[in-house]
Parts: structure tokens; C-alpha cells; sequence
């Protein structure tokens, strides 16, 4: 795996291999040949590093993890895989259908604090964490001011590790560049652990120690600034604290920043479908389409380079399902692992609305008829049984895919739900009519015997382009998008800024994506809510927006599909503790001065 090309890294090696202790998470390079700051290429490498940190699983290939956890392979710990498990698995979005240990605890919200994938996430950010960390130090004496704003990247994606912890787990285990060798973390609180993130990114963004255009793959100035916004927006969850006004403000100057092009002017790209599928590299920061960089956040894929089993490679073979007459080869995708459905919930957020949104066009939905197969000859003629009745070949029940998950078999084709699709391993031109998985469908075929059509061939499609086995559509994290639609959600909880701009900013989003526009009675939380999870549903934020709109758990919660139990299809309340995961036992075992989440 080689990710240079993105990150200009000169002779790229993924050189700092980190091996963790799971008590004190005390991260260091295994190899001291890899820290030789003598080498002209050390800042430039082990930067990639802290890069692919986050994009592959470790620096031996997809089947290798930087850091090892007990019960988790390679690609499960991969570190995006990771945080969409925790952040979508357990909404009212999608349901995980494979009964696979973890997993199904998280769809059903039943977690406790020995959770196989809860541990991996806690043990893959601290390591995300010690390799940012390592860089810091090993560049700590260098002015130049290239070095200087390639630390500032650094510093980036360490608060996003941070974020993440924050986000997930409220209080952190905590350690920096500036502690002395040999110290170990020590717990922050929620509040604490707020106010490190906000003044860390306050510091690159206000005094401008990132680029504001960056190189392709790296982050920039709009990611920090996106960051930041996303950190504000979660102001009241974090700290006790809303802080809707200084949310908008950071939004505001996100906006600025990318108006003149793109959809209306808007800076959105002008097609949504666009931005998750292969070549989506041109809106990424630094990509080539300058009017519509609408990623502003986001990690670089490549097939061949960059190769990881989370990311987009996981998202489509995921949620690809053979069962709803959507072949892996329709995605450009080598594997079709079946396993995600969307929720009923998800899918009405969609009814009613319009035709022409596009956010849902590579769903496969509704009723598969039921019917029969005829045999055939080799001279094409029906066959005729016995009896003078033309033979059936093979034959199958009504199965209805329009709604509701049926229910955990542990096969996968378990029946039910929708396949809800939104990432695509195929090009723009590919899909430049929109609905991918409807364009190269070719008909039944039929024979007729004694004037009555009987079928002898199934629809099917032709797959004649490409599929790879690892995807190089690239990750987003912060949109644009996002940012028109916080700017809105601040006026509705916070009542700030020009109230008219929040919901043109609304209609903005929503036009792009062809739905008509909405007035000022969707100007609520659950019109602000449903509006979100329809733009960025597989994008790592629903259960982000459930806790801060007070609907993930406490006494205005909603309920959804096998939430509160895996075995209960029509969901139930959950305790209020379940709004943070619980610190990992082994780490409050290795350090007794830190403290669990309350409840657990």
C-alpha cells in the first residue's frame, strides 16, 4: 500500500509500526530504525503515517493492524470501520443483520463495558493518538515552515482521535507531545477533554497554521474550521454548555469560503451522487474541481495504493445485497457481504417527499414478485412433461424487501429491510444518469406453447465493466452540506443568526438533491433531524444528532427497530447512560485512578 501520491511524501514507508500495551495504552514505535529524523524524508514519511493511521488497517496491508486487539481481525479494527460500527449500527439508520459478537449488542443497544468492538475502538483511537504524538516529538525542533504546517496537520488529525474519544466515550484517556518520556495518560473529564479540543483548534484555525488550499489528501483549513464547528455544535453534550452562536459563526466563515461555484453558487458539487462514488477525489480538499471542493474533511482510497477493509471498501460490500437483485459488479465491487439493512424508519424519512430526490436512488426497494421459471430445450422449445404441462425449472415465494427487517438468521440472506446504498466503486460518467443499479438491466425472456407466454429466463444484469476488491472511492467526514445544514439547526435550537438564512440553507440542500422545497414549519428539531439523516446517512453522524436532539436516550427519546434488544423487531426504550460507551474495563483494570461512565 502506497498513499505518496496523495500526500507527496516523497519515498513513502510505513515506517512506525506501534505495537500498545492494553492497560496504560502506552503507544511507542517498535523499530528504532524508523525514527531516524536524519533521514531527508522523515517529516514527509511518518507524517503519511499519521495519515494512514486512520485509512489502513497497518503498515503491512490490509491484513495487518497497527495495533492488535484480542477478538478483532485485521479489517474489523481498521479505524473507520470502527467509528461507522458506533456510530450507525446503533440508530434508527441501518441494522448489522449477521449475529456476530459485538456487533448485534451494538445494533441492539444491550452493550456492556467488556464489548469486543466498544475496547477496539477506545485501544485504535489511543494508538491513533500515540503515532500523531510521535511525530510532534520527533519534529518538535524543526522552524522550517513547511515542518511547521505539517505539524499543524498533525495536530488535526489528533483532534480528530480526540473528538472521537470525546464523542464516544465522554471521558478520555489523555496524553501529548508535550508530556514527559515515560508518562502515562491521565483521564479528562468530558468538559476538560472540550476545552482542550476547542482551544487546540481555535489556535490552527484563527492563527492560519494550515494551509487554506491543501495538497490532495491532506487536511486543510476548511477541515480544521469543520472540526471545530462539529466540536461547537456538541457544545451542551460535552460541556453542559450550548454554544449555538459561536457554532454559526464558525459555519459562517466555512460558507464564505466556498461561495461563487458549484450548485447555485453554493459551493455544493452540482450532482449529490457524485461525492461517494469513484472518482469523488475532485471535491476532496486540494482536488481538482476548485468550485465544488465540497469535502471538506475526508480520507483518500485508492484500489491499488491505499487498501483497507473499512472505509467505502467496507460501506459498499456491506450494504450490496445480492438478495435485492444488486450484484456486487452493479458497485464495481469485488465482495457482497450482504450484511446491512436499512431500518423502516430510515426508508419513510424518504416517503411522500418527492420523486426527484436523488438521495435514495441506489436503493433497491419494494416487493419481488413471486413466480415461476419454465425449462427449455436445447432447440429453445419448451419442455413438456408427461402430463402435456410445460416443466418448471425453479420457482419462488413473494418476498416482501420494501419495509422491515424480518429477523436475525445468521445467514446472509436473511430476508427483509432495505438495501440502503449510498457509496458506489463506479465512475461519474458511469452513473451520470443517476440510479446506478437500474441502467444495465436486461429483460426476461419468454416462450409461448399453446398461445400463453411462460418465462424461461430471469431478469439479469450485465456486468461488463470492472470491479476491484478494494474500492478507491474516497471517505468523506465534514461536507459542506453538513455546514449549510448546522447553520440551520443553530437558529433552531439557539434562535441566532438571520432566521430567512437558515432555512434558504435548508432548501439549498434539499434542491441539490431535487426535493422540493420546505417552509418555516420543518424549521423544528425532528424537520432539522429527518433533514440530516437524508443527506448524511453512511456518513458516521446519526448517533452524534440523536444525543444532542436529546432522541438517542432519557425521557424524549424515539424508538426504532431492535433497539433496547436484538430480538425484539419493534424496538424499546433505552437507559439515559447509554448515550456514552463505557470506558474499557482492561483500562480502568491497568489504571484504578480512572473513572467509568456512570451506569455501567
Amino acid at each position: 500500500m502506497n498513499i505518496k501520491k496523495y500526500l507527496s511524501a516523497g519515498v513513502f514507508a510505513l515506517a512506525m509500526g506501534m505495537t500498545s500495551c492494553v492497560g496504560d495504552l502506552d503507544l511507542k514505535p517498535n523499530d528504532p530504525n524508523l525514527v531516524d529524523t536524519s533521514d531527508p524524508n522523515f517529516a514527509e514519511n511518518s507524517l503519511a503515517i499519521c495519515y494512514s493511521g486512520i485509512t489502513c488497517s497497518g503498515y503491512g496491508g490490509p491484513g495487518h493492524s497497527y495495533v492488535e486487539i484480542d477478538g478483532l481481525d485485521a479489517g474489523t479494527s481498521a479505524y473507520l470501520r470502527l467509528i461507522f460500527t458506533l456510530n450507525e449500527f446503533c440508530t434508527d439508520e441501518m441494522i448489522w443483520i449477521w449475529p456476530d459478537a459485538g456487533i448485534v449488542d451494538i445494533t441492539g443497544c444491550t452493550w456492556g463495558q467488556s464489548n469486543v468492538i466498544i475496547n477496539g475502538v477506545y485501544y485504535r483511537l489511543m494508538g491513533h493518538i500515540a503515532i500523531c504524538n510521535q511525530f510532534l516529538i520527533n519534529t518538535a525542533s524543526n522552524t522550517d515552515e513547511k515542518t511547521l504546517e505539517m505539524r499543524a496537520q498533525a495536530r488535526v488529525l489528533r483532534a480528530y482521535s480526540y473528538y472521537n474519544l470525546l464523542d464516544l466515550f465522554g471521558k478520555c484517556s489523555f496524553i501529548t507531545d508535550e508530556d514527559p518520556a515515560g508518562a502515562k495518560p491521565v483521564q479528562k473529564s468530558s468538559v476538560e477533554m472540550f476545552e482542550w479540543l476547542e482551544k487546540e483548534l481555535t489556535d490552527i484555525v484563527d492563527n492560519k497554521l494550515i494551509a487554506e488550499t491543501p495538497k490532495l489528501g491532506q487536511v486543510g483549513l476548511d477541515g480544521a474550521e469543520g472540526l471545530l464547528a462539529r466540536l461547537l455544535l456538541n457544545a451542551e453534550v460535552y460541556s453542559g454548555k450550548a454554544r449555538w452562536e459561536d457554532c454559526q459563526k464558525r459555519c459562517e466563515n466555512i460558507i464564505a469560503r466556498h461561495q461563487g461555484g458549484g450548485f447555485d453558487n453554493s459551493g455544493l458539487a452540482e450532482h449529490y451522487l457524485y461525492l461517494f462514488c469513484k472518482d469523488n477525489k475532485q471535491y476532496m480538499p486540494g482536488g481538482d474541481n476548485k468550485a465544488e471542493n465540497e469535502i471538506l474533511f475526508g480520507f483518500c482510497f485508492d484500489a491499488d495504493y491505499v487498501q483497507s477493509y473499512g472505509g467505502p471498501t467496507f460501506v459498499v460490500a456491506s450494504t450490496v445485497s445480492n438478495t435485492h437483485y444488486m450484484p456486487r459488479q452493479i458497485y464495481g465491487c469485488g465482495a457482497e457481504w450482504s450484511c446491512i439493512r436499512g431500518c423502516q424508519e430510515m426508508a419513510e424519512r424518504f416517503y411522500g417527499i418527492s420523486d426527484r430526490d436523488v438521495r435514495d436512488d441506489l436503493w433497491m426497494r419494494g416487493v419481488l414478485p413471486g413466480g415461476k421459471l419454465y425449462s427449455v430445450n436445447t432447440d429453445g422449445n419448451l419442455k413438456i412433461d408427461n402430463d402435456g404441462n410445460p416443466e418448471v425449472a425453479s420457482e419462488w415465494e413473494e418476498e416482501d424487501y420494501s419495509d422491515r427487517f424480518l429477523g436475525f438468521t445468521g445467514k446472509w440472506n436473511s430476508t427483509g429491510g432495505n438495501a440502503i446504498v449510498k457509496f458506489t466503486n463506479r465512475t461519474m460518467n458511469e452513473a451520470k444518469d443517476g440510479g446506478w443499479a437500474y441502467s444495465i438491466k436486461s429483460p426476461a425472456e419468454y416462450v409461448t406453447y399453446n398461445g400463453i407466454e411462460y418465462r424461461v429466463k430471469d431478469e439479469a444484469y450485465q456486468c461488463d465493466f470492472p470491479e476491484t476488491p478494494f474500492s478507491s472511492t474516497s471517505q468523506p467526514v465534514i461536507r459542506l452540506a453538513d455546514i449549510y445544514l448546522m447553520y440551520t439547526e443553530c437558529n433552531i435550537h439557539g434562535n441566532c443568526g438571520d432566521r430567512s438564512k437558515a432555512l434558504q440553507y435548508m432548501n439549498l440542500v434539499r434542491r441539490r438533491a431535487g426535493a422540493p422545497e420546505v417552509g418555516y414549519s420543518e424549521m423544528t428539531r425532528k424537520g432539522i433531524m429527518d433533514e440530516r439523516s437524508r443527506e448524511l446517512y453512511l456518513e458516521m453522524t446519526r448517533r452524534t444528532d440523536l444525543v444532542r436532539n436529546k432522541m438517542f436516550s432519557g425521557p424524549t427519546q424515539t424508538v426504532w427497530q431492535y433497539k433496547g434488544s436484538a430480538n425484539n423487531n419493534e424496538g424499546t426504550r433505552i437507559a439515559e447512560h447509554m448515550s456514552r460507551y463505557p470506558v474499557p474495563y482492561a483500562v480502568i483494570a491497568a489504571q484504578p485512578d480512572f473513572e467509568q461512565n456512570p451506569g455501567y
